[in-house]
């Protein structure tokens, strides 16, 4: 059994992107979170990590195996892993699906800035800039101003107006 302290597992990032290995490092990710017992950082955060390594691979089925997992184990990963999940659907062009998870999403309320953020850039990145926005809009909205997550949501807020052709409003001008 490990146990996973944050040093750790920096060091086995920065080796793998030194090495540009998303696959080995996806292995390594998913084996830790095998031998895990304890540590700084949960097995779901540590899943979530290994399921955007498998993403970054090229595979995505086995990146939602990871989510599914880190989803099971419930442990905090810092953004819901069904924002992967719904992410990963699109990818495998099953957006009904994927629009269904993020409906669960909604439906339940209170999802965290960075789940939210996650949320605006997939439908972004799927062609609905108009959800994207609403998500965003609303995680900058009850996201606290010293939230390190508020700068980036105001800036994607900002970006996806743009592309939409919309005037600055109020929050627009928080991003300078």
């Amino acid at each position: 059994m490990a146990h996973v302290t944050r040093e750790h597992l920096d060091r086995l990032l920065e080796q793998a992107l030194l090495a540009d290995d998303h696959s080995s490092l996806a292995r390594q990710l998913d084996e830790l979170a095998l031998s895990y017992s304890s540590g700084d950082i949960s097995r779901a955060a540590i899943l979530v990590l290994a399921a955007d390594e498998w993403r970054q691979a090229g595979q995505p089925a086995r990146a939602m195996e990871c989510f599914q997992r880190a989803l099971e184990d419930g442990g905090d990963s810092g953004i819901d892993p069904r924002a992967g999940i719904a992410d990963t659907l699109f990818e495998l062009d099953r957006p009904e699906e994927a629009r269904d998870v993020i409906a669960t999403i909604r439906g339940e309320g209170g999802a965290n800035p960075a789940t939210a953020h996650n949320i605006a850039e997939t439908l972004v990145a799927y062609g609905d800039l108009q959800a994207g926005l609403e998500w965003v809009t609303q995680a900058v909205l009850t996201c606290a101003h010293d939230d390190p997550e508020h700068l980036a949501l105001l800036r994607t807020r900002y970006r996806i107006r743009v592309d939409l052709g919309l005037p600055e409003d109020d929050l627009d001008a928080l991003v300078s």
